[in-house]
């Protein structure tokens, strides 16, 4: 059975690992990360998991089953943070994951299929922009120029960045995951206040969001504050502002299905008070459930840039960063869950994910699904991030008896 010591003991190591600063910093590829990486290596054999990593770094760990030639039971999540975030965010997945198999050791229990922990690496955009990576690169979505192309605030390419984890970047199309998959399935904490809202110790996903991202650098004329009268400037971050809300207002349109604009970067330069703002790069992101919504909002926002900066004569360039496909979970995959939790008498719903996960890239190809616990105040990417042990323990149980079921031969997902 699971037990809750095992996850205290692995949930306080993992918080160890961060750079300074508030909250947990764990981004992708850096030391804080590469720690918590060797820590749940460690934590898959420990399991008696047969460990291998590929050429991303993703770290892979294998229960075999009776038959080996079957196709895998995948389960996963990943363990790096956005800057100042929190320990729970993925986290509660590669732990749940880990501690499953071990409550499995305990019992002794046999299963038919292998069962394939995986810790994936780079899932948070707060490093290169773009996210789920780990996964990207394991479903083959992933080229040697977007690795080039992904660069950090230090304008470092992630190229690079594999070269100095002795990975191998050049050959990034061999990192495809070959072996056959029966299913995919993740639980996560929901990252949002519904859970919570409704009393309901469980959510049961029913799709999942996704998100276009891209940067807007405007262009206007740095020129002096004191000597520029207000009629002849040129002023990058007033016109920026009036995108930035425009942005907001067009998202807010969309009611239904919903869209969620947000700008999270704003870069001024020259950044001096005395001096008018000549350039601002913005970052954008658009969400929805509904990929026809989405496209719809991204080019009115579009519009809404072309006409804004041509009656502020101004100038501006798009560079698209991502654009990932919504998608549903498997009705399957949804019935073995309600099964599970309805067998545990867990209070439970159904709810879509606003926000994106590593489950959305196996789901066109694979039957996916994800399972969400409560997270206090709906607060993520945040230093107050925070679950309940108890919900925690509950989530890591209905996932041990979803997995159980799915690596048995009789089980059908159909």
């Amino acid at each position: 059975m699971i037990q809750r010591d095992r996850l205290v003991n692995d949930f306080e190591a993992m918080s160890q690992f961060t750079a300074s600063g508030e909250g947990i910093n764990r981004l992708a590829f850096t030391d804080a990360d590469w720690a918590g990486r060797q820590y749940i290596i460690d934590r898959m054999v420990d399991a008696g998991l047969t460990v291998e990593t590929d050429g991303f770094g993703n770290v892979i760990g294998y229960k075999v089953g009776k038959n080996p030639d079957l196709p895998v039971v995948m389960v996963g999540s990943h363990t790096d943070s956005v800057p100042n975030g929190g320990n729970y965010d993925g986290v509660v997945g590669v732990l749940s994951a880990i501690e499953s198999v071990r409550s499995m050791n305990d019992d002794g229990f046999e299963h038919d299929h292998t069962i394939a922990v995986v810790s994936f690496m780079c899932e948070e955009s707060g490093r290169f922009g773009d996210s789920t990576l780990g996964s990207k690169a394991m479903r083959g979505e992933l080229t040697v120029q977007d690795l080039h192309r992904l660069r950090d605030k230090q304008g470092t390419s992630l190229y690079e960045v594999l070269k100095g984890r002795n990975l191998n970047p050049d050959e990034i199309e061999q990192v495809e995951y070959k072996r056959p998959v029966k299913s995919f399935t993740e639980i996560h904490i929901e990252q949002g206040k519904v859970l919570e809202h409704e009393q309901k110790r469980i959510g049961i996903v029913t799709g999942i969001a996704a998100p276009e991202r891209f940067y807007v650098t405007i262009r206007g004329n740095a020129d002096h504050s004191g000597a520029t009268p207000m009629n002849l400037r040129h002023d990058a971050l007033c016109g920026a502002s009036k995108i930035i809300l425009g942005i907001e207002e067009i998202a807010a349109m969309q009611e239904e299905p919903p869209v969620v604009g947000t700008v999270g970067i704003v870069e001024v330069t020259p950044g001096a008070m005395n001096v008018i703002p000549g350039v601002v790069k913005l970052g954008v992101d658009i969400r929805s459930i509904s990929e026809v919504a989405r496209n719809s909002v991204v080019t009115l926002i579009k519009e809404f840039i072309d006409v804004t900066a041509e009656k502020r004569g101004l100038s501006y360039t798009i560079e698209p960063v991502a654009q990932d496909h919504p998608v549903a979970m498997h009705p399957a995959m949804i019935r073995e869950i309600e099964e599970v939790v309805t067998s545990l008498g867990v209070e439970y719903m159904a709810l879509p994910s606003g926000a994106g996960h590593d489950a959305m890239h196996w789901a066109d190809d694979v039957p996916t699904g994800m399972i969400f616990i409560p997270c206090l105040g709906g607060i993520s990417h945040n230093p107050a991030e925070f679950a309940e042990m108890d919900d925690i323990v509950t989530g890591a149980e209905v996932l041990d008896k979803v997995l159980r079921k799915l690596s048995l031969e009789d089980t059908k997902l159909v």
